[in-house]
This record gives C-alpha cells, structure tokens and sequence, in this order.
C-alpha cells in the first residue's frame, strides 16, 4: 500500500506539470484550418441537436465534436474548449502508458517512466496543444492496447466487452482506429501455449475477440444514423489507396518510397533519434519479456507499412498514434542501460543524455515554435503557410471594434476551411455582422459585394493562393481599384511571402 500511495502522489505530481506545460499560452498558437473546421462543427452540434453528426457531411467520425461541444458549455473561448479535447486527452495517454508499461515489463518504474516520456515526447507536446482528432485517437489506442494485453493473459468475458467499447470509442473517432482490432491476434505472440487445456483457453479467447469485435461495431453503428454514413469511406480514399488503386497505380513503387520516406522523416524528426536508437536496443539488452517487446512493435510496425504501401495524401499526425507503442519499450531499454552501468553517477548521466534532445525541442515549442526542430510539413501547414490563421485573432478583433458603431458585411476568400469558420466561430453571434463567403473568386469585384458597400461598410479578407493573385493573401488585379487595404499580417515565408490582408471594398 505505501509503494502505491507513492505511485499515485508521483502520477498526482506528473498530471499538476502536464497541466503546466501543455497549457501554457495553450492559445497563442494561430488556428489552424482543420481545427476551425472542427471548433465550428462542435459548436453548431451544441446548439442543434439535428446536427450531432454534422462531422458526417465530410466524412469524419465525431467523438471529437461531441466531446468539444460539451466543454464548450464549460469554457468560453471556442478555440480554447477545441485544444482543451486533446489537453484532456493527452493526460489520459499518459496515465494509460503507466498502466500499460507497468502490465507488460511488470514493473512500475517502467510504467512511471514511460509516462514521464510522454510528458517530454514532442510529437504528443505539438497534438496535445490542438484541437486535432489525433491526440484522442493516440489515447483510445494506448487503453485499447493495454486492456487487449489484460484480455490474452486472463481471458476473462468482462475484459473483452471494455476492450469492445474502447475500440468503438476509438473508431468513432477516427479511421485508422480500426487497426486496435488487430491487436488480440498480435497478442498471441505471449499468449501461454505451455499451460493447461491449451485449446479450450484459445477456443474461449477467440469466442471473446469475436464478442469484442461485434461490440466495437455495434459502437460504430451508431453512425448510420446518420445519411451522411456514406461519405466516411469516401473520405478515406482521398487518404488511402486501396487495393485496386494501388495495383493498378503506374508509379506505385515511387509512390511506396516517397511514402516511406516521408513517415520515416517524420517518424525519427519527432521520437527523436536517441530514442528511435533504444527500440532495437530493447528487443536484445535482455532476453526476458522478449515476445512482449515484438509485440509493441508490430503495433507500431503493422499501420506504418500499411501507410507506407496505400497512403496518397498523408501528414505526420497520422504516425503519431503508432510510435505510443514504442514508448513503454523506449522506457525498459533506458532504464535497462543504466542499470547495467556499475558506476551510478555515470549510469545517470547516461540515462539523462536521452532526456536532452526531446526537451530542447520543447522548448521550442513552448516558447519558439517558428523555429523548432520539427518537420518543415508541420511548420508549413500549422505557421508559415495559407492553411495557419496568423492574423486571424487580430483581424478578429478589428470587425468587433467596426461592429460595435454598426452593421457590417464581412466576406471571405472561401467558403469552408479556415475561412469563413474561423471567424464564424468568434462572430457569428453577433448581430451587426454579416459573413459570407465567396469561392471561386472573380477577375474584378462581384456586383454583389459592390452594391454591400452601398449600403454598409463591406470588408474581404484573402488568405490563400488564388488566380490573378501575385501572392498568396492578396486579392486579385483586377480587384485592387475596388479595394482599400484596412490591415495585413504576414503571416511566414514558407516559399515567399504568406499574408492575411483585410480589404475594405470601395464602391466607384
């Protein structure tokens, strides 16, 4: 009992920091395009219950909006209530690495340190702080993969009706999901053969993975609710390849190279490479839990080739729910290796040098994300290029001041996406604002807008490529004897100049 209270006040000590870290400036961070699409969803689905699977009409699964709806009720700020998901999230992977690092190795310091891993690892530091699906996915595969380890060893029917609800959980929030169903098969790797009535326990443990599967999908059926069900496998083609595609793909084999290429960059950029060094340390320092280690890395292996042969259009966030596997291992092997150092100073210093890089780039991320050590991808997408929503909180604030001495008319340069939705999301509310977005966009000034301008002040704001523009966030040629530039962010220098400008339109 003393060793557990000391566990729980150290996880107690471990949440408090995560809270710290992963809330720091939680919202100083541009929003990102997907997350205005996400925070917009969660709040629509808050105020109408008809549109509870409004996640649906693009193809996506809605935990995460429902989840964001409800703290929405609890937190003001919608961007907030949106990163706050993942925030929550996070935390529970966290004390789910405890549990399941504790499970495997049985013992509970490498369950406490894989944990502090995860507190320091930088890929989970990056999602943890957005209102992203990946982070909730990380969390339902980290639970199903430890309560599938409890099910292969004790072969127990409760066991495998929670592993059948924490798997529908995790498929109702994103695709790839679906691989945690794999991991009862992969468990077999420990399963013990040498025991008693050997075929009546495998029998009784695929009768339970069957019961487990069927109550994952009876989860998951939940979405046919919904007309929009459908759309979901569409969406996932614009990810995936499948079979047919691929084999009839004419460069499939640079498209499998490029793929590998890419998760791979991504994979060492963000795990880090000392700690990408003690997986296969891990499977050899030591010939005990041998099986369980193979284990952890099929769970890693299996989607990674799965993207490397089918994916089509593919970003870092999805590797991150597969390396949570590898963390328990990275843990074992750590301490492993400074046990083995007879000199304990040394051992020590040993084990903190694989501390070094991982917090040099939190840092960053804390506190200089412009210039982390992190994937140019993620940079580009989340600060430097068109999808970031630098400008956005300022602009924002702009059209509040313009509305408060009257109505105005607020047009976008898109009409899904970051615009229009991200200042939906702030000012939809407010009755002196009117937003509407426009898509495809002409060569000169839409009469419609010309004849807004008559009646109030009329504003558009651009922020990505479009023809006719000479940069990305700036509106055509044909549209600049129309317009009058009222602000302009720059916004990062990914390939040039990347703005966001707010034009009032001026009527001839």
């Amino acid at each position: 009992m003393k060793k557990w209270w000391k566990v729980g006040i150290l996880l107690g000590f471990l949440s408090l920091i995560y809270f710290v870290v992963r809330t720091y400036h939680l919202t100083e961070m541009p929003i990102f395009t997907d997350e205005a699409i996400y925070i917009r969803w969660s709040q629509i689905a808050k105020q109408d219950a008809n549109w509870r699977f409004i996640s649906l009409t693009d193809g996506k699964q809605p935990m995460y909006v429902w989840i964001a709806m409800i703290l929405m009720k609890f937190i003001s700020d919608p961007l907030m209530a949106g990163r706050m998901v993942s925030v929550l999230a996070g935390l529970v992977s966290m004390i789910g690495l405890f549990f399941l690092g504790r499970e495997i190795f049985k013992s509970v310091r490498v369950g406490v340190l894989s944990s502090i891993l995860y507190l320091i690892y930088p890929f989970a530091l990056v999602y943890d702080r957005m209102a992203m699906y990946d982070t909730l996915v990380g969390t339902f595969t980290i639970w199903s993969l430890f309560i599938a380890f409890l099910l292969i060893r004790t072969v127990r029917l409760d066991v495998a009706l929670i592993f059948g609800l924490v798997v529908g959980g995790g498929m109702l929030t994103k695709t790839n999901a679906f691989f945690s169903l794999l991991f009862p098969i992969f468990g077999l790797l420990f399963f013990d053969f040498t025991g008693k009535n050997v075929k009546y326990r495998l029998f009784k443990l695929a009768g339970l993975a069957l019961v487990s599967t069927v109550l994952a999908f009876l989860c998951y059926s939940i979405l046919r609710l919904s007309p929009f069900f459908h759309i979901i496998s569409d969406k996932n083609n614009l990810f995936v390849y499948t079979l047919e595609e691929w084999w009839w793909l004419p460069n499939k084999y640079f498209s499998l190279w490029s793929n590998f290429r890419g998760l791979w960059d991504w994979f060492w950029n963000y795990m880090t490479i000392p700690w990408v060094v003690l997986v296969p340390i891990g499977l050899f320092i030591q010939k005990k839990h041998f099986r369980e280690k193979v284990f952890l890395i099929f769970i890693f292996l299996v989607p990674f080739i799965y993207l490397t042969f089918f994916g089509k259009t593919i970003y870092p966030r999805f590797v991150l729910f597969m390396t949570l596997s590898l963390i328990p291992l990275v843990a074992y092997t750590l301490l492993e290796l400074k046990d083995r150092i007879k000199n304990k100073k040394l051992g020590y210093l040993v084990f903190a040098l694989f501390f070094v890089w991982p917090l040099y780039m939190d840092y960053f991320v804390l506190f200089n994300l412009k210039n982390a050590p992190l994937p140019r991808s993620d940079l580009r997408q989340y600060l430097l290029d068109w999808p970031a929503g630098g400008g956005v909180k300022e602009s924002v604030e702009f059209f509040e001041k313009e509305a408060s001495r009257g109505p105005i008319y607020l047009a976008t340069q898109g009409t899904f996406g970051l615009m229009p939705f991200a200042y939906e999301i702030y000012l939809v509310q407010n009755p002196n604002i009117k937003i509407v977005g426009y898509w495809p966009l002409g060569d000169t000034v839409s009469q419609e807008l010309l004849d807004q301008s008559k009646k109030m002040p009329t504003y558009i704001v651009f922020y990505q490529p479009c023809p006719g523009c000479s940069k990305a966030g700036l509106a055509p040629i044909g549209w600049e004897r129309n317009l009058k530039i009222v602000q302009r962010y720059t916004r990062g220098l990914a390939t040039g100049p990347r703005y966001l400008t707010v034009y009032q339109i001026i009527s001839p």
